[in-house]
């Protein structure tokens, strides 16, 4: 019988997904599901996203130029500058999603069996686009004491060998909520250029910080134009999950001109996508001070009423719309099954992510969960107390 391929056995799936079968079962038994376990914002997409789109006049829906339409991403880079990023057109591929920003780049800049450095717990599916691209993924661990502040550099430096080409951050952090500092990124260019390495930076988190913290992007770290790498997505600014448009942004020109070769092998990014996103680049400061605001909302509320909980402790995050939780149970993923197979609370029932598929080291994130609070304040109020209500029968059962 032929088989498939080692890799595609290596391939990880998603384990913010792999619960969705439960879930599915409780709604055809009439159960009601909060879902925590996904970053799929209920916000309100722009309306000029759609808008763009129903003014957008067509016979033919053709490819784009691999890199993006020019009109796209000189707007694109029109918006960094705003947020003080100054970069060019030329320095920005336009990606379907995030995703494809991310292989592209390990792609680009690694071979097969090359290393890159990630402080954990980390966004799983960074473990799905190394398989691809035939890395090795070495976690150096943070703490939910700490907040999951970056581990000392010292830990970063244990973990350098012969094969390291990169590290990896996510700023503001999926799926801990953490911002890192404009020092704690100086700390990491210092070693990125002492070992001659990239700094990769997934900033789609950006528009996300909270309590008067300012996001710094890696390419405004002095002396990086060579080694900076930065991710970016409209999927979660401008609430476009969707649209599968993503950008890959470097000021060295070998990344870019690599990339674009897997990008042309791809043909282009999507059409349609590119219409709604540029079009979104119209949308006003008065959007993102309601988006905001209303995640602040909902961040205090949820990580307030989480905290009450006998026996659950969440750092207050930073930025993003996650937390990581603990929670007082041995086995966070045979509890978070056991949510949606055999328990509701009145008609109702949570779904989280549990955590430790979000760690590369063996054995960590056991008792830990994370909760992505993308419902409004009264969803989440309802959920804590199922929430609750499921950990003393989970206890007593």
């Amino acid at each position: 019988m032929a088989k498939i391929s080692e890799r595609g056995i290596l391939m990880p799936a998603s384990p913010i997904r792999k619960l969705v079968p439960y879930a599915e079962d409780a709604k055809k038994r009439g159960i009601k599901v909060y879902h925590l376990n996904i970053g799929q914002p209920d916000i309100k997409t722009p309306d000029e996203a759609f808008d763009a789109l129903r003014n957008f006049k067509i016979k033919t829906a053709e490819y784009s130029h691999s890199a993006g339409n020019e009109s796209y991403r000189r707007g694109l880079a029109g918006y960094y500058g705003s947020v003080g990023i100054n970069v060019t057109y030329q320095d920005i591929l336009v990606t379907t999603g995030g995703s494809e920003a991310i292989i592209f780049a390990m792609l680009a800049t690694m071979n097969p069996g090359d290393e890159v450095i990630i402080p954990e717990p980390f966004y799983t599916n960074y473990n799905g686009f190394a398989v691809q691209a035939g890395v090795t993924i070495v976690p150096v661990t943070s703490s939910i004491e700490s907040g999951f502040a970056l581990p000392p550099i010292s830990e970063f430096e244990k973990k350098i060998t012969p094969k390291t080409k990169a590290v990896l951050v996510c700023n503001p952090n999926n799926p801990t909520g953490y911002l890192y500092s404009k020092s704690e990124l100086q700390q990491l260019r210092d070693l990125v250029l002492k070992h001659d390495l990239f700094l990769f930076a997934d900033e789609v988190y950006r528009e996300f910080c909270y309590d008067g913290h300012e996001h710094f992007s890696v390419l405004n770290l002095d002396g990086l134009d060579n080694h900076a790498v930065l991710f970016d997505s409209v999927s979660k600014r401008y609430s476009e999950c969707g649209t599968r448009i993503g950008a890959l942004v470097s000021r060295n020109k070998d990344v870019i001109g690599t990339a674009l070769k897997y990008a042309q092998a791809r043909l282009s990014p999507p059409l349609l996508g590119q219409i709604a996103a540029e079009g979104s680049l119209k949308v006003g400061r008065e959007y993102f001070d309601e988006v905001y605001n209303e995640y602040i909302n909902r961040r205090n509320f949820v990580i307030q009423a989480l905290n009450k909980i006998e026996g659950v402790f969440a750092p207050m995050p930073k930025g993003a719309f996650y937390t990581i939780l603990q929670l007082p149970v041995e086995d966070a993923e045979d509890f978070c099954v056991w949510l949606l197979r055999d328990f509701n609370y009145k008609g109702e029932t949570v779904m989280l992510a549990p955590a430790a598929g979000f760690y590369s080291t063996p054995g960590l994130g056991k008792n830990e969960a994370r909760i992505a609070y993308v419902l409004n304040v009264e969803e989440l109020s309802r959920a804590v107390v199922v929430l609750e209500e499921a950990l003393k029968a989970y206890k007593t059962r």
